[in-house]
């Protein structure tokens, strides 16, 4: 798709899918957002958020970086853009979950494993956010000693492995942290394979991901 077909579609959007929220529309501009969760999503362009949850306009609050990584909390005055979405969705727009949504064939994780391939001169912020997935790498690399992982299923642990190492750092964040302990937040860690469409859903007591059958919300 060129960028031609890209400014083509924006017509197509105000004649269909615009028309049909228009009132919507109108209604989110009156009386403002008030989006239910926070999608904590990969940039991965096969990874759309409004898709994958059925959405509608307003549904959802969304930030997206590589890899979907939620950095630990740094109470200092640099620029932070993931920490920032957090702080607001959770203190302005009252969101009551916090969904970090991972992915198959993550090409961020991949990264995390071979940064020595990544030109630290064409992409120096690229391999110094890769260093948010060392722990997962650590982990993996711990799991290896006892037996050799085959690639497939050492990237899909990994990815897994990511969204609940993002859902621990997502606790450093003070107000994400209170509002956990007085039960008006939830944080939620999802996995989406892009060859499937299935989604499934951590659950905290058994440390596994499961399919909505087996998941309790």
């Amino acid at each position: 798709m060129d960028i031609s077909m890209l400014m083509r579609g924006t017509e197509a959007f105000k004649k269909q899918s615009f028309k049909k929220y228009k009132e919507r529309y109108i209604d989110l501009v009156k009386r403002g957002q008030k989006p239910k969760a926070l999608f904590i999503g990969c940039s991965d362009s096969r990874v759309v958020p409004s898709l994958i949850t059925n959405s509608d306009p307003g549904d959802l609050f969304v930030v997206r970086n590589i890899g979907n990584f939620v950095p630990p909390y740094k109470p200092d005055v640099d620029f932070h853009g993931t920490a920032a979405a957090i702080e607001y969705a959770v203190s302005f727009l009252k969101v009551s979950d916090i969904i970090v949504c991972g992915h198959s064939h993550c090409g961020a994780i991949e990264g995390v494993f071979k940064k020595e391939d990544i030109d630290p001169d064409a992409m120096i912020h690229v391999k110094k956010w890769l260093e948010l997935g060392e722990r997962t790498k650590e982990m993996i690399d711990q799991l290896e000693v006892s037996e050799p992982l085959e690639l497939k299923l050492k990237m899909e642990m990994a990815e897994q492995i990511s969204v609940v190492f993002s859902l621990q750092n997502l606790l450093s964040y003070p107000k994400v942290a209170e509002k956990v302990e007085e039960g008006t937040l939830s944080i939620r860690g999802w996995y989406y394979k892009i060859e499937t469409g299935d989604v499934s859903f951590y659950d905290d007591d058994k440390m596994l991901f499961l399919p909505p059958e087996h998941h309790d919300a």
